[in-house]
């Protein structure tokens, strides 16, 4: 049991669900304190019953906190984790302004969490893209060591936030009544549309949420060499992010043995039988914890391909409930220091 937890940005989309999150799964401490900006500060929230005032986030505010849970703009992360580490204070980042420092673990729970213990005071939660591909790539790469990945996503517009879902459905309403489209949020409407550019130009061609893929998913596997090519697209549903993947690896599995081995893996729900119509879909997958796969194959193009498709809530297990997992594991690891190993609630 740990004193004080606090969460940063509580009352953000992401910070509402770390906070359900940890009042669901009674997260082992005494105190869990709600920090944000001015604006939101001094509003009460109510989740499962239970009050929380949320507070103004200032240096102070980590005095006495053990381990903080940050859901923040990067500016916002820059400013508040040196504050937070100078006070002793252990923080789970999801921003991204942290997760290729070199000091700075990057972990998925069922992925890397040794990479845990090595931390300075910052641990970085990845991208929520990165997170699910890693997660569905873990299990082949352990059997058969994966050489490259070919990724299109199609992200959900929670990705961008609550107000890009409301651009969403008016958007859609006035598309669907003849009527011009109004947008803010995203380059263009995203009514009946797809978006092929997730973030800003890089020099190479690619997005910088392409490169997030790219670079995070390199480093959390521990394995540069690894290629990989990921094109990014905003596409109009409301929740949940969903991939297409190809993997190839230098043994060559079957169909059948990336099926069990997908199985098998913590955190990871196959649901696969075309003949049935069964395979993941958003609608179903939404408010969920898990990477759900389908549509597992041989790739008749590639001696070692597998192809696949996945799909996963992106502000649960690619963001809030990834580090909530990160939180639990901090608060075992300190409560059992001195007796032996932690233990991974997953």
């Amino acid at each position: 049991m740990i004193d004080t937890l606090a969460v940063v940005g509580a009352t953000g989309a992401v910070g509402r669900i770390i906070l359900e999150l940890l009042v669901a799964r009674k997260f082992p401490a005494r105190r869990i304190k709600l920090l944000a900006s001015v604006r939101s500060a001094g509003k009460p929230m109510e989740v499962a019953g239970a009050t929380f005032d949320v507070e103004v986030l200032r240096p102070e505010s980590f005095n006495g906190v053990q381990i903080a849970i940050g859901s923040t703009p990067d500016e916002v992360a820059a400013e508040f984790v040196p504050w937070a580490v100078e006070r002793g204070t252990v923080v789970v980042d999801e921003s991204a302004f942290y997760r290729m420092h070199p000091d700075v673990p990057l972990v998925i729970p069922e992925v890397n969490p040794e990479a845990i213990d090595g931390h300075a005071g910052i641990i970085a939660s990845p991208n929520c893209s990165t997170t699910q591909m890693v997660m569905v790539m873990k299990p082949l790469h352990d059997a058969a060591r994966v050489k490259r990945v070919i990724v299109s996503t199609y992200q959900a517009v929670s990705g961008a936030g609550l107000a890009a879902i409301r651009e969403m459905q008016e958007g859609t309403a006035a598309w669907l009544a003849g009527h011009a489209e109004p947008y803010r949020i995203f380059p263009h409407s995203i009514a009946a549309n797809l978006i092929p550019q997730i973030g800003s130009a890089k020099p190479c061609g690619a997005t910088s949420e392409e490169m997030k893929m790219v670079l995070e998913t390199r480093k959390i596997l521990g394995d540069d060499s690894i290629g990989i090519c990921a094109t990014c697209v905003r596409v109009p549903v409301a929740n949940c992010h969903s991939e297409s993947i190809l993997i190839e690896t230098e043994k060559k599995l079957s169909s059948a043995e990336a099926r069990r081995l997908l199985a098998a893996a913590p955190g990871i729900v196959v649901i696969d039988d075309l003949d049935a119509k069964l395979y993941p879909l958003p609608r179903s997958c939404s408010g969920r914890d898990e990477v759900f796969v389908g549509r597992i194959r041989e790739d008749d193009s590639s001696p070692h391909g597998i192809a696949l498709w996945c799909v996963s809530d992106n502000l649960r297990k690619g963001a809030a409930t990834n580090a909530v997992q990160i939180a639990e594991y901090l608060a075992a690891h300190r409560r059992n220091r001195a007796g032996g190993a932690a233990t991974v609630r997953r």
